[in-house]
């Protein structure tokens, strides 16, 4: 299997690009300790190729070798893997996860006009929040397995499930777009429907897109963020520098204002490394309601970035990030840009970002 250091969504727009079927295989249900839960998705092609992990890469082969089944087929399957006896290291695939895992796996081709994953793929990429509905077991032939409904498909599941996923969706567009909402099951009908949101990726703003800019984008990229470069520099502001951008945009620090009023994100970076357009950049961040804003640089910097900014500098509680990233002792451009990457992801998360064992220990 060779697996494409690319995110889902790129892999999928290339081989629907060509009309090339694909196997999507989603989670359906999991007990005990899994590496993906419910909803958790990946693409296969007939090739061996693959994008996204269900587990540490244990028991991808496996799919492929049944995902090349469902291509030729044409039907849905399941397959399930069972870690929790100690027979599983001898006689099983050896995933040593202590769980169990049930995986549906669908063709998606031009028949089916590669959904449900076309529509997700739009949703995220213009940012609308939603959920859609797969069957992960039936005994009702009105409701075949791996049969999917999403936003205006041509056939609806039963009422309840239509109802799950408008409350699902209402409860995304209530939070914020990088929040998490776990997958559920509904029964009805003598089906059972695996309701799956649409996770939208998260919107990142860098300001400034000097060469220690580069690394920053391109991790973000391949977290599948959307991200927005803006520099006042020509020089700088040139999209073959950063091709995981969004947008790569050529502004005067002054005119941000403007952008940030026609724009939602999530997070912003101010690394422009000239210490006026920061002062113009955090003045207008200071009336936006972007969680996260990080100011690279040493403290002393940003106590002077303050100073400057005055009364406008309260406008930032709780929110201001400066030194920005994560403590892991990072002094390369790369190393820099992943303790940032880490710090934003576990900020707009809700988690501390410390180590899992440094926290098990303190239990």
């Amino acid at each position: 299997m060779n697996h494409r250091p690319i995110s889902l969504d790129e892999f999928f727009r290339s081989y629907r690009q060509r009309r090339e079927p694909l196997v999507l295989a989603t989670v359906a249900r999991t007990i005990g300790s899994t590496y993906r839960k419910a909803g958790a998705q990946m693409l296969l092609a007939g090739d061996g190729s693959a994008a996204g992990l269900l587990s540490g890469g244990c028991l991808e082969a496996d799919l492929m070798e049944r995902a090349r089944g469902v291509l030729q087929s044409g039907i849905a399957s399941v397959a399930e893997y069972d870690t929790r006896s100690s027979d599983d290291v001898l006689w099983g695939i050896g995933l040593g996860c202590e769980g169990a895992m049930s995986i549906l796996l669908t063709k998606l081709d031009s028949d089916n006009d590669y959904q449900p994953f076309a529509t997700a793929e739009l949703c995220r990429r213009e940012q609308i929040p939603v959920a859609f509905a797969i069957v992960v077991a039936t005994s009702n032939e009105r409701y075949p397995l791996g049969r999917a409904y999403w936003l205006d498909s041509p056939e609806q599941p039963p009422a309840a499930v239509r109802s799950a996923c408008a409350s699902m969706q209402s409860r995304r567009k209530a939070a914020a777009s990088s929040a998490s909402t776990v997958a559920a099951t509904v029964t009805a009908e003598d089906a059972t429907f695996l309701i799956v949101p649409v996770q939208l990726p998260t919107r990142l703003l860098l300001l400034g897109a000097g060469p220690d800019a580069m690394p920053l984008v391109e991790i973000a990229g391949l977290m599948g963020w959307q991200v927005t470069v803006m520099d006042h520099r020509p020089a700088y502001a040139i999209a073959d520098r950063f091709p995981r951008a969004q947008h790569v945009m050529l502004h005067p620090a002054g005119s941000l204002a403007e952008i940030l009023a026609g724009e939602h994100y999530d997070a912003a970076v101010v690394m422009s490394h000239h210490l006026p357009s920061d002062q113009v950049y955090l003045a207008a961040l200071a009336d936006s309601a972007i969680p996260y804003i990080g100011l690279l640089g040493p403290e002393l910097r940003r106590v002077r970035v303050m100073t400057e900014l005055g009364a406008q500098s309260r406008k930032f509680a709780g929110r201001l990030y400066g030194p920005i990233g994560l403590d892991i002792g990072a002094r390369t451009p790369e190393a820099i840009a992943l303790a940032i990457v880490s710090e934003i992801q576990a900020v707009l998360a809700g988690r501390p970002g410390g180590s899992f064992s440094a926290r098990m220990a303190d239990e």
